[in-house]
């Protein structure tokens, strides 16, 4: 299907193709896409969704060796694998994985939040994770290494018809009412406008540390830190992000947090591993910080996962080394606390199904995720 629609766009046929491009994705949905009912999950209050971009078994087991620890994810009660597939098949790339890890549907490689058979939204979207707990009234926050528009923070907060769509992805996130949202710092991210929407606008340590709570806040650094283990003058670490996120978000009403540690993948398609080792241990310790507030609280489910695969890290002799510059398709892992059934010790299940399994968890049925937002026109709306 990829190739189709290169193919279309360079012989200027793209517009012309669109009827059938609808209708072919729409037939591979149906057919393609279909799971089984699932059986309900324990409902809970809380939800921290971690995911290592890139993240595959490999790169555990480089950075355990590497390092010489053990990882707070691999203590965790139930792990299982995940499927990362796009529409289609073959290896995803991060806007479609975010948008099945946070809508529940599978779309088209390149696209964030959008149907493979609506790329523009024409008609509808999918709705998220993060709108579905904001309709539930829970808190909502989004905290990643990477720049507030990449895709994986962008899959959760905005629906677009390319991860490209900088500017159209800064405004829906400026727009869209989430509690927080923290990450690395992004030219269309424009101060004056975030301060207009409301959002107190942080980019340096100080402020960060400073910040009270009192209101909503979007946090620009320098993402070029964010990754390590210390933090230096100017940046907080992921870990210390979600710390403090999770303090300003946690209450009654409970709160959903995406939490992304991007670094894994940025220095795995240059096979830099001495780096993505460190980027890796910040993100388990950006897990231990969840998995810490989870087993006090009680009432919170912690997921942690990757997008993707990338660099394709096979053993040799007694080390890992990368095969690749590129993604994978093969399964990465998938670790769960604070439920007893969301998934089976080594069961192995499709991106999209997390999310649904997700929604069920913050108290929603199949029948209401994943659901479609219809898009009505100025015209008919007036």
């Amino acid at each position: 299907m990829d190739m189709i629609i290169l193919l279309a766009k360079r012989l200027g046929l793209f517009k012309k193709i669109i009827p059938i491009i609808t209708a072919l994705a729409m037939i591979f949905s149906l057919v393609a896409g279909l799971s089984p009912t699932p059986s309900p999950r324990d409902e809970v209050q809380n939800v921290i969704f971690l995911i290592g971009d890139g993240m595959g078994e490999n790169h555990l087991k480089l950075t355990k060796q590497e390092l010489g620890i053990e990882l707070a994810m691999e203590r965790m009660p139930i792990r299982g694998q995940q499927e990362t597939a796009p529409f289609g098949g073959g290896v995803t790339d991060s806007a479609a994985a975010a948008t099945a890890l946070a809508c529940g549907v599978r779309t088209i490689k390149g696209s964030l939040g959008v149907f493979p058979y609506d790329m523009f939204a024409l008609q509808s979207y999918p709705v998220s994770l993060t709108e579905l707990a904001m309709e539930k009234g829970m808190k909502t926050g989004i905290v990643t290494t990477d720049s507030t528009t990449g895709a994986t923070p962008a899959g959760f907060s905005a629906h677009t018809s390319s991860r490209n769509n900088k500017k159209d992805i800064a405004a829906q996130q400026i727009a869209s009412g989430i509690d927080l949202i923290w990450g690395g710092a992004d030219s269309e991210t424009q101060k004056a406008r975030v301060e207009a929407a409301g959002y107190t606008y942080l980019s340096t340590y100080t402020e960060f540390t400073a910040f009270n709570g009192n209101g909503k806040s979007f946090g620009q650094f320098d993402k070029s830190f964010m990754w390590q283990t210390e933090n230096d003058e100017n940046t907080p670490t992921l870990s210390q992000l979600t710390v403090k996120a999770i303090d300003l978000l946690d209450g009654n009403d409970g709160f959903f947090l995406m939490v992304e540690g991007s670094h894994i993948d940025s220095f795995s398609h240059g096979n830099d591993a001495e780096k993505m080792v460190v980027s890796l241990q910040e993100f388990d310790n950006a897990v231990a910080v969840a998995l810490n507030f989870a087993r006090e609280d009680g009432n919170t489910l912690v997921i942690v996962t990757a997008d993707h695969e990338c660099g394709a890290i096979l053993p040799e002799n007694d080390t890992y080394v990368y095969t690749s510059g590129s993604h994978s398709g093969v399964d990465v892992p998938l670790f769960v606390y604070g439920s007893s059934n969301f998934i089976e010790n080594g069961q192995a299940i499709k991106n999209k199904d997390l999310a649904i399994y997700v929604a069920m968890s913050m108290g929603f049925t199949p029948d209401e995720f994943p659901r479609k937002v219809p898009v009505y026109s100025a015209n008919a709306a007036a």
